[in-house]
């Protein structure tokens, strides 16, 4: 583990304990930065008073209700970034649409939700076998993609294109956590070749990206590496990355709306998630 990065700005957690969560509140105080871990919901007085840096780490309301309180914007990919890779960086077709036009989708392909994980994410046979309810309106955007067989699987925290921190959490489509806890790379080639990729296409400057995110790189049966996805970096699952590196992209993916700059794109951000107490 990297020694910490002496910080004076403030995480905010959940009440609800989760491994990444303790990990990020051990590491944060270790490196000198103030940490609330709150009891509920309800904000204390304190933190609207709070001055520097405010980051918030958690699951999408939780974050977003913190962030409408605080008067944060929390920068995130665009919905339908992958489809704006080129075809090297995929490996395979993509395609963004609303919920409603995915339905009439009539070949077999794998369909996600593109905002969150509002319906399985999984290979149906066509669009007809999505799930139907009032939770999945037709204006949902959705992403479509042609199925592959992933090899392996490595989420990496990039700031300003740089990779901050990686780690292996899939290989074969199972999850590859060991007895230990951890999820430790095969060798030094699977290391070295996953940050090669990663930072081959990170250095393409004709890759749109936010300025803090989440990458998630692979290997494709047949194919060779390619993007999985991306996702925030306030809300994704850690793995083995080092929570220093990691805290440094959740830091810069947490703003004050008051001193966003031209910097912070072209990273989307939607208005913080409503919530209630």
């Amino acid at each position: 583990m990297s020694t910490p990065t002496p910080s004076t700005s403030t995480l905010i957690l959940p009440p609800r304990f989760t491994d990444d969560s303790i990990v990020l509140w051990r590491h944060a105080m270790r490196s000198g930065r103030r940490v609330e871990r709150l009891a509920s919901w309800r904000l204390p007085e304190s933190l609207y008073q709070l001055e520097g840096n405010i980051c918030v780490y958690g699951e999408p309301l939780f974050t977003g209700h913190v962030a409408s309180s605080l008067g944060l914007t929390l920068l995130e990919p665009k919905l339908d970034w992958l489809t704006t890779l080129p075809e090297t960086y995929v490996q395979r077709s993509i395609h963004a649409m609303t919920m409603g036009e995915a339905r009439a989708w009539k070949e077999r392909a794998f369909f996600k939700p593109a905002d969150d994980k509002s319906f399985d994410a999984k290979v149906y046979e066509n669009g007809t076998a999505l799930p139907e309810s009032a939770d999945f309106p037709d204006d949902l955007p959705t992403l479509i993609s042609e199925p592959v067989e992933w090899r392996s699987e490595f989420r990496c925290f990039v700031r300003e294109r740089r990779v901050e921190a990686i780690s292996p959490y899939c290989r074969h489509g199972e999850i590859c956590k060991e007895e230990d806890g951890d999820y430790p790379f095969l060798n030094e080639e699977e290391g070295a070749a996953a940050l090669e990729f990663a930072e081959t296409l990170l250095s393409d400057q004709t890759v749109e990206l936010s300025p803090a995110v989440v990458v998630d790189i692979g290997e494709i049966e047949g194919r060779g590496w390619a993007v999985i996805e991306s996702n925030p970096a306030w809300a994704s699952g850690l793995y083995a990355s080092d929570p220093d590196g990691a805290l440094r992209v959740i830091e810069r993916a947490c703003v004050r709306s008051t001193q966003l700059t031209k910097d912070d794109t072209p990273g989307a951000w939607r208005k913080p998630r409503a919530a209630t107490d």
